[in-house]
């Protein structure tokens, strides 16, 4: 178990050098991979309010590190009002997925992309729902701006999760949900107010956290409702 104290940028430096076998369920793949839609992702973390967590931390985490999430309109064809990163398509004037993370979170949340330090890239996660393959972009928030829904028809939400309320067993559990190729259970995180991560996002953000080896043992059985 790894315990990152203040540090928590080394290791997602180091976390970026040597990659995150995402073990995606056969379920999940694509129908075809070459022909999927290239998107990018955000993962933003840093300390982002001088608020700590509610958990009180874990012990792994400090109480104030916080990642990034929006949650989408309920009128939006793909993933509708799921809890999200920041992101979309990669079009062809972007400087590759970090440029087109960056981009969408500045349209989708405001921020200042000049506070935001980009870490590196993470492989490639499918997206079958709609068929996307997905980059992740870890990102440091090294000098936070404000930042809010800017297109209420697309986002109605953003806001910091801190990842010791995330690491919090008491706050995991796993989505049974049908796919194109059968049902699959994925992991799950149960923010305040009830408000459920799962599917795409709650995948990177367990494979992240499991990887950085700050993962406190929870009970994969119990079944969570988004």
């Amino acid at each position: 178990m790894t315990t990152p104290g203040t540090d928590a940028r080394a290791e997602l430096v180091r976390l970026v050098a040597r990659g995150v076998d995402w073990r995606v369920d056969p379920a999940r793949a694509l129908r075809d991979p070459a022909r999927a839609r290239r998107a990018a992702v955000l993962v933003l973390f840093g300390v982002l309010d001088s608020h700590p967590a509610g958990a009180g931390g874990t012990g792994h985490v400090p109480a104030d590190l916080d990642v990034l999430l929006q949650r989408r309109s309920a009128t939006l064809g793909h993933h509708p009002g799921q809890v999200a990163f920041p992101g979309g398509g990669i079009d062809p004037e972007d400087d590759g997925p970090v440029g087109a993370a960056l981009r969408e979170a500045v349209e989708e949340t405001g921020l200042d992309p000049g506070g935001v330090e980009p870490l590196g890239t993470l492989a490639d996660v499918p997206l079958p729902v709609s068929d996307n393959l997905v980059t992740p972009v870890l990102a440091w928030w090294s000098r936070p701006s404000a930042v809010a829904a800017v297109d209420h028809r697309e986002t109605v939400d953003v806001f910091r999760a801190p990842v010791a309320d995330l690491l919090d067993p008491a706050r995991r559990g796993s989505v049974e949900h049908s796919t194109g190729h059968g049902r699959v259970r994925t992991p799950a995180f149960v923010l305040d107010d009830g408000v459920v991560v799962w599917g795409f996002t709650a995948i990177v953000l367990h494979g992240v956290l499991d990887a950085l080896g700050w993962t406190v043992p929870w009970d994969v059985h119990r079944t969570v409702v988004p």
